[in-house]
């Protein structure tokens, strides 16, 4: 086997980021493809994507993305 600091600096020269921020970008890219077809709730979405809540997705999505998920598909303010 292989340790797992063996696992995630192999991983980061590979990939160029720590698996478990890979993972999370990839969880983001895919909520807001999930957000911008407009199908499911929040709270679906984050249980779908792996987290335990709506409000541990929404805090991870806004301190990744910038703004809240429920705010992600509107345009910025003066661009409506």
């Amino acid at each position: 086997g292989v340790s797992r600091s063996s696992f995630a600096t192999r991983f980061r020269k590979v990939v160029g980021t720590g698996p478990i921020e890979y993972l999370l970008q990839w969880r983001m890219a895919v909520a807001k493809d999930e957000l911008r077809r407009g199908t499911r709730s929040v709270g679906e979405i984050a249980l779908a994507i792996g987290f335990q809540s709506s409000s541990a997705f929404s805090t991870a999505f806004a301190r990744v993305v910038g703004c809240p998920p429920k705010y992600f598909s509107c345009p910025p303010p003066g661009q409506l």
